[in-house]
């Protein structure tokens, strides 16, 4: 199994900070937000290699914090992908990225567990990796817990088997609190079909997008996160995040 991490956004929302910064990079609780989702995949066994995708403003910075953590810890294997964008104007968008990676990389073959970079989990993702193992697509999940909040996320309702039974990304009326979070195991059938969604001119841009679509064709399990999982978009959630990661656990 392969890991795709997105971090080829420009997060325009966060500058000054993300002028000449990258959000993944940006220092949160004591490390680079990455870092988090990163230590998170240590003790996953099989894990071939951790590709990151980034654009042609940010690549650098990759480059170097991989090399980086790669000396820390040898036992992950890393590779920086350059998608080629410049600007928000140009970028591919989430699932865009996804595809130019499985394609330009030939990762078509085995089974693929994405996470969007400026995603923070305090806990192991082993479990999560345990259970899609089995499974052809599953999704994470996790309780937000407010009705308000979840109208900023891909809402979805699941039945008795864990199985999505409808999908609403941003909802106006949720159903519910149950957020899709960006964190997937897609196996080959799956990442097959990212081809036949960007080809009728489906939203390239989010990645539940791609699940929206895809929950009607597919069975999608899910699996729900245990501890905190923290969604950096913006100054205000950026500086609740350091707060609750910097107090004592």
């Amino acid at each position: 199994m392969n890991v795709l991490i997105l971090a080829a956004g420009y997060a325009t929302r966060l500058y000054p900070l993300t002028l000449n910064k990258a959000k993944p990079l940006l220092v949160v609780g004591g490390k680079p937000i990455m870092e988090w989702l990163v230590d998170n995949l240590g003790g996953i066994p099989n894990l071939e290699t951790i590709y990151v995708v980034t654009n042609d403003k940010f690549v650098t910075g990759f480059r170097e914090w991989s090399e980086t953590y790669q000396k820390r810890h040898p036992e992950f294997k890393f590779k920086v992908v350059n998608d080629g964008s410049t600007s928000d104007d140009d970028k591919l968008g989430g699932i865009g990225d996804i595809n130019f990676v499985v394609t330009h990389e030939n990762l078509s073959e085995s089974s693929l567990l994405i996470a969007a970079g400026d995603n923070l989990f305090t806990d192991s993702l082993a479990d999560f990796v345990a259970y899609a193992r089995g499974t052809e697509v599953t999704v994470a999940v996790y309780d937000v817990g407010d009705t308000e909040a979840i109208k900023k996320y891909g809402n979805v309702v699941v039945d008795a088997e864990g199985v999505i039974t409808l999908f609403e990304e941003k909802p106006q009326k949720p159903q519910g609190t149950l957020a899709a979070i960006a964190l997937y195991y897609y196996s080959p059938p799956i990442l097959s079909l990212l081809t036949t969604y960007l080809a009728a001119g489906n939203n390239a841009d989010q990645p539940g997008r791609f699940v929206q679509w895809l929950y009607t064709r597919k069975p999608i399990k899910t699996f729900q996160i245990k501890g905190k999982w923290l969604d950096i978009g913006s100054k205000e959630t950026l500086e609740n995040a350091d707060r609750i990661l910097a107090a004592p656990r």
